[in-house]
């Protein structure tokens, strides 16, 4: 008995593991085609449903289409109703799973199959290259998967007539209950809801509990997934709490649902009768089922149902820092999403706070809001320190470069943004003062420009994303430096000439870099950012 129950345990791991490889393979060999079809199908959260089940029964992982939905509300690529659509059909996507091992796990003995397959995998992996590889480690999680399944139902089956229903609590109110605290308990043990289900199949299979106790236990199983993306989103950006909220209510009130159709399911399942194998298709089914029409119901009040979890979770964030959602950097071009669109809010709050302190009469003024910017650059910074791209996927890691470059100008003039002596003296000269007038408007129209890209959620990548503001700043500062040895000039002749002191021709001379350097770094930042 000892070792039956070491070979179940054994069995689960297998599984779990199959699971997570089997997820792994399947979403470096999908690339970016899980994002497009993401940002293609969703428009409402109707589409969002369909697109999220679709994404999710294909890649074997909820985690994943769950943390894309995130990026993109972080980036403003979506709203936060269309990517609770994605969540929602998650959920439903998630069920496949428990399909595919009860009409093939434990219909066909896949046990001797999957041992050549597994071989196989491995050797494409360690041997193959790009989708070969890619196609190998998915094939070696898919054998590990029937293996750790085989391995479970040969454990489970000698536990048969040993642990019977009646180990278990009864068929009543409380003992439904009490199985849906052990369906609970076990998802946050296994950290999986499909490895729950397969062990909930498997103890059906040995005859150990009955079709309305395992339906308690997936009730339970719903419910405990919950932990994992709640978990996850503790200390996460604000779209990342409000999903793991959503997860939780949404999760709950399916449950309850769920928990309420109890009843007439076992009702109906005493009448059909059948076997062992027609009683586990009836608990994927039951699982697939209230999780449909949990979303059935839900679904016209999504709108309703998005802004209740808003006012559950407000935005207090500081200006861009919300979007900076550390578990994004598991998937760098979600990363790159949120931190293109929080470096062009950055830059456009930088370029206004410039525009403000050349056309001030006392420039200091604007230093408390250049303070919450330079904060939120630091954030930044430390948030792309974090993110790494493959030099294989040249377009994400041109966009990371691109990133990179801007931050670096972001920084240099946050720091001249801060020299308020020689913004002063800008205007103690006329011509000095008349370009700084003219830059100011530059950084307006830049600003205005990069805002625009934030709100739409707009992604660089070249010319197309090439802004006006960028071909002017560029004149301007290729102007400016033009005129500087002509300005040095005439500011040495008007001090040899004793028409000004030596101390205002230095001021002149000093006013002048400095605004070519400023120019130079707007240009720069905007050049990038059109890129990221």
């Amino acid at each position: 008995m000892i070792a039956d129950g070491l070979l179940a345990l054994g069995g689960v791991g297998l599984f779990l593991t199959g699971m997570v490889i089997l997820t792994d393979g399947l979403r470096a060999l999908a690339g970016g085609s899980l994002r497009r079809t993401l940002a293609r199908m969703t428009d409402s959260p109707a589409s969002g449903v369909l697109a999220g089940a679709g994404c999710t029964a294909v890649l074997q992982s909820s985690s994943a289409t769950t943390v894309t939905a995130v990026g993109f509300v972080g980036a403003g690529l979506m709203t936060f109703p269309q990517a609770l659509g994605i969540v929602l059909g998650a959920n439903i996507g998630t069920t496949a799973k428990g399909w595919v091992v009860a009409l093939v796990g434990f219909k066909l003995d896949l046990g001797m199959v999957a041992l050549p397959l597994l071989l196989a995998g491995a050797l494409l992996r360690l041997l193959g290259q790009g989708r070969m590889a890619q196609a190998g480690w998915a094939l070696t999680g898919f054998s590990l998967l029937f293996l750790g399944v085989d391995a479970l139902k040969d454990g489970l089956a000698a536990f048969q007539g040993v642990v019977t229903p009646e180990s278990f609590p009864g068929d009543t109110l409380f003992g439904r209950l009490q199985l849906v605290g052990i369906g609970i308990l076990v998802t946050l043990v296994t950290q999986s809801s499909s490895a729950g289900v397969v062990m909930a199949l498997a103890a059906l299979a040995a005859g150990s509990i009955s079709l309305p106790q395992a339906a308690a236990l997936v009730i339970g199983m719903d419910i405990g997934t919950t932990a994992t993306a709640l978990l996850a989103s503790l200390g996460g950006s604000v779209a990342m709490r409000r999903t793991g909220v959503a997860h939780v209510v949404y999760n709950l009130m399916t449950a309850t649902l769920a928990f309420a159709l109890l009843t007439p399911f076992s009702i109906l399942a005493a009448g059909g009768g059948g076997g062992a194998g027609d009683a586990q298709l009836a608990l994927v089914a039951f699982h697939t089922g209230f999780n449909v029409l949990g979303v059935l119901v839900i679904l016209p009040f999504a709108g309703t149902f998005a802004r209740v979890i808003e006012w559950m979770v407000p935005d207090r964030q500081p200006l861009a820092a919300g979007r900076l959602d550390p578990a994004l950097l598991a998937e760098p071009a979600a990363a790159l999403d949120a931190a293109g669109v929080s470096a062009r809010e950055l830059a456009a709050g930088l370029f206004t706070v410039v525009a403000d302190k050349l056309e001030a009469d006392e420039p200091d003024a604007g230093n408390g809001r250049l303070d919450e910017v330079a904060a939120g650059i630091s954030a930044l910074r430390t948030y792309v320190d974090g993110l790494r791209t493959d030099r294989g996927d040249r377009a994400a890691h041109s966009r990371n470069l691109s990133l990179r470059h801007a931050l670096d100008h972001l920084s240099r003039l946050s720091a001249r943004a801060g020299e308020d002596r020689r913004i002063t003296g800008l205007h103690d000269d006329a011509r000095l003062g008349r370009r700084a007038h003219l830059l100011a408007g530059l950084a307006r129209l830049a600003a205005g420009q990069l805002s625009d890209m934030s709100k739409v959620g707009a992604q660089g990548g070249g010319e197309s994303g090439r802004l006006p503001a960028e071909a002017r700043l560029a004149r301007f500062q290729h102007t400016l430096r033009k005129q500087s040895d002509r300005l040095r000039a005439g500011a040495i002749d008007a001090a040899a000439a004793r028409e000004i002191d030596a101390e205002t021709a230095l001021a002149r001379l000093d006013g002048q870099r400095w605004l070519a350097r400023v120019a130079h770094h707007q240009w720069r930042i905007v050049r990038h950012l059109s890129r990221v």
